[in-house]
């Protein structure tokens, strides 16, 4: 089923808007501890995608590296 563009339009911006209430209320109906705990959770999922980042790029370099020696 297709979806017009317009009603697609409507539905993101209806989830934006519920979407941070949602993160607003529940950190207010959080416990410091339980916050604590989301935090270190995405901070820990931040690392590993900047991890996983840089690995790319150092493998990109190694490989552009490689290729560029053999001419």
């Amino acid at each position: 089923m297709k979806i017009p563009p317009e009603v697609r339009a409507a539905m993101t911006e209806i989830a934006r808007t519920f979407g941070r209430q949602g993160g607003k209320t529940a950190a207010k109906n959080m416990t410091p501890e339980e916050r604590s705990v989301r935090a270190k959770k995405a901070s820990e999922a931040a690392a590993k995608k900047r991890t996983a980042e840089r690995l790319a790029r150092e493998h990109m370099s190694k490989a552009a590296k490689k290729g560029a020696g053999r001419k």
